[in-house]
């Protein structure tokens, strides 16, 4: 299996990017935020997963091993296949997923193309479960799907968002308090 890549990424697409590994070019799927982050002729270091079907064999990768790990749980429930988890990783990031599995919170997955309300509450559920033996207050980070979805709507991407909300102090908890703050930040740029 392959389970890491190192190399120069020589193309990226939308969905994807082509990484060369000594001459052999790997097509890599990855998250939005994952692609925004490489450019053509960058090197690039994933851990990957290698999902075996009839018919294919793709790979996906991910710039940390708590990604891979996430994703690779995703894949556990019943009806979540690769593309699918790949797409939930993509509507926020994992501190704010884990979150949402401990608060019931199904409004970030049904963002994704495919998950209805009830697949959301069965993905909680699982996950819920799966996830008990890890800490439930994710670090001490504050929920910010709020914040995202109200600077979203202001026009800035979610990237651009949530890079602006790491900037803001985790002291001020106020959803409206860190638009405040990461507004005045997104004004710097």
């Amino acid at each position: 299996m392959i389970s890491y890549l190192s190399g120069k990424v020589l193309s990226i697409s939308e969905s994807f990017a082509v990484i060369d590994i000594t001459g052999i070019g790997y097509k890599v799927f990855m998250t939005g935020q994952n692609l925004g982050e490489l450019g053509e002729g960058d090197h690039a270091s994933l851990f990957t997963h290698l999902a075996v079907r009839e018919n294919a064999l793709d790979l996906y990768g991910f710039q940390s091993q708590d990604e891979l790990s996430f994703f690779e749980l995703l894949i556990t429930i019943s009806g979540i296949g690769p593309k699918t988890a790949l797409g939930i990783l993509n509507v926020a990031p994992i501190s704010l997923l884990r979150q949402a599995v401990f608060t019931e919170n199904t409004a970030h997955l049904t963002k994704v193309a495919g998950i209805g309300k009830k697949n959301a509450e069965k993905i909680v559920i699982e996950l819920r479960g799966k996830l008990s033996g890890e800490f439930r207050e994710t670090d001490g980070v504050p929920n910010d799907g709020d914040a995202i979805e109200a600077l979203t709507s202001l026009g800035y991407s979610q990237k651009e968002a949530r890079d602006a909300l790491k900037q803001v102090s985790k002291d001020l908890t106020s959803p409206s308090e860190r638009v405040k703050q990461a507004l005045k930040a997104l004004g710097k740029q």
